[in-house]
């Protein structure tokens, strides 16, 4: 078997204080990986009295966070919300999350970040993150507005039966995708606000632990040369996931293996694995965002079916709900059928150039072209379009905004041959770009835990490097959000050793 540390050509393995001849640097609170989580941490251990420095692989912040669409789950009635017309609850915000999140979500992360959530709309805003009071009301991936809100399947079922449906895709107000603007906001913010040093082109190597056992420090490298870096406090790991690390990959989640990466190229676990090396727990470390690489509009006005011909969910829930089951479930084996009026309904701009694979005259001659069995598309489609002609959809009931009967001509997009999104970062792929939510396991606070469930003291992480509220699904923003939000506390912890 393939070990998951074989990408490294170093030891990862801790380094016991008491080899370290001398510390090149010393600092209160180290927190390595300067994405949004890490900047976030920083930002609060900064508040908190202690003196900050963040190691950063590259040579500058950013990391996937900067190549993000810029949403963010926020709820329980934000300003920006009440703008757009909705009411909404902590409770039902929470509601949503455990369900959509699961199975197996962390319901005590999702439950503090939702009764948070307003406080920390407002932590952002005031480190001068934008966003817009106006609401992009049909599916995308990310508007080609500069619309703040926009639905995340809430309104979808199962979910609009288990809470009051409400809009809380919160997104950064740009021209394009939002991650670029959250991070120079974040990071104008560290230097405006604090007085922590960043120590670019310096990647992490291995964790320096003291003779009681707590984290002290890691030893660094920067353009060949070993440093030795003391944190007095506590170390903050926010170095990412791993979905740049075949081996880890191949490991934990083969599902994720050949497909889009969606992430800078700096994903490679490096920090989980560090952390494992002294003993660190993991968790869910076979879950994975896949989003699917197709419209959403093309899917909530057609139909997504299977190898077998047939539709297997509803298919205006979140985009990336459709991505999991097409992947876990379907072997990607997956077509999203539309007919002409379907695929003109979605403006050109929001078409991110994407083209039929197939197109026929009739039902039959498509499925022939899709190689699927006799009579399997024909019998769908009849049967979708007999309820939709009444506005129902029995099986998935998806809703009457998007059931009209398909009519000739029709089309078939199969998502395997992927499409170009205008940013994004996602590299290769069959049709499937994909990254991890696997990682530490932590506490609300940040603190990692060891195999046995005690803390390892000195130790904290958050953002992806760190298991965060997911279970088996994912909705977009619970990245930025949760990852700034348990950045926070991770921050704050680390320097109060809480």
């Amino acid at each position: 078997m393939t070990s998951h540390t074989s990408q490294f050509k170093h030891s990862v393995h801790p380094v016991a204080a008491a080899d370290v001849a001398a510390f090149d640097h010393e600092t209160d609170v180290l927190v390595v990986g300067y994405g949004c989580a890490g900047a976030a941490a920083a930002l609060e251990a900064s508040a908190a009295g202690a003196q900050v420095t963040i190691l950063e692989r590259a040579s500058g912040p950013g990391g996937s966070s900067a190549l993000s669409g810029g949403e963010i789950y926020l709820g329980g009635g934000t300003p920006i919300q009440s703008a757009c017309g909705f009411t909404d609850t902590a409770e039902d915000m929470a509601t949503y999350l455990i369900h959509a999140l699961g199975p197996n979500a962390d319901e005590e992360k999702i439950r503090l970040y939702s009764e948070q959530s307003t406080a920390h709309y407002d932590w952002l805003v005031a480190r001068g993150v934008p966003f817009k009071g106006s609401l992009w009301d049909n599916p995308t991936w990310v508007p080609p507005t500069d619309d703040g809100l926009m639905w995340m399947g809430e309104s979808a079922w199962p979910y609009n039966e288990l809470a009051a449906p409400a809009a809380r895709g919160h997104r950064v107000q740009s021209d394009g995708f939002g991650g670029k603007v959250l991070m120079d906001e974040l990071t104008s913010s560290v230097t405006t606000e604090t007085s922590t040093e960043v120590h670019t082109d310096t990647r992490a190597l291995r964790l320096v632990v003291d003779d009681t056992g707590r984290v002290c420090g890691v030893i660094a490298r920067r353009f060949g040369t070993d440093h030795a870096y003391r944190a007095r406090l506590g170390v903050v790991l926010t170095t990412g996931g791993f979905v740049d690390n075949d081996a880890m990959l191949e490991q934990h989640a083969p599902e994720l293996l050949g497909k889009g990466k969606v992430s800078n190229g700096g994903d490679d676990g490096l920090g989980i694995v560090m952390a494992q090396a002294a003993r660190a727990a993991v968790r869910r470390m076979s879950t994975g965002q896949v989003g699917i690489q197709t419209i959403p509009g093309f899917m909530a006005r057609g139909m997504v079916v299977n190898g077998y011909g047939q539709r297997f969910i509803n298919e205006d829930v979140y985009p990336g709900l459709v991505g999991i089951e097409a992947l876990f479930r379907q072997d990607m084996r997956v077509w999203v059928v539309l007919d002409e009026q379907a695929y003109e309904q979605v403006p050109e701009d929001e078409r991110w150039g994407l083209l039929p694979t197939y197109a026929a005259e009739t039902v039959a001659d498509l499925e022939k072209q899709m190689g699927l069995p006799e009579n399997s598309l024909q019998h769908t489609v009849a049967e979708y379009n007999r309820h939709a002609g009444n506005g129902e959809d029995p099986w998935f009931h998806k809703s009457a905004r998007w059931l009209r009967p398909l009519q000739s001509p029709f089309a078939a997009i199969d998502v395997r041959l992927g499409m170009a999104a205008p940013e994004g970062g996602v590299t290769g792929g069959d049709g499937a770009a994909v990254f991890t939510l696997g990682g530490l396991v932590t506490d609300v606070d940040g603190r990692v835990y060891d195999l046995d469930g005690a803390v390892l003291p000195g130790l904290y992480a958050a953002g992806r490097a760190s298991s965060g509220l997911h279970g088996g699904g994912y909705i977009s923003g619970t990245s930025l959000g949760p990852g700034t939000f348990f950045g926070r506390r991770a921050g704050r912890a680390a320097a109060t050793r809480e």
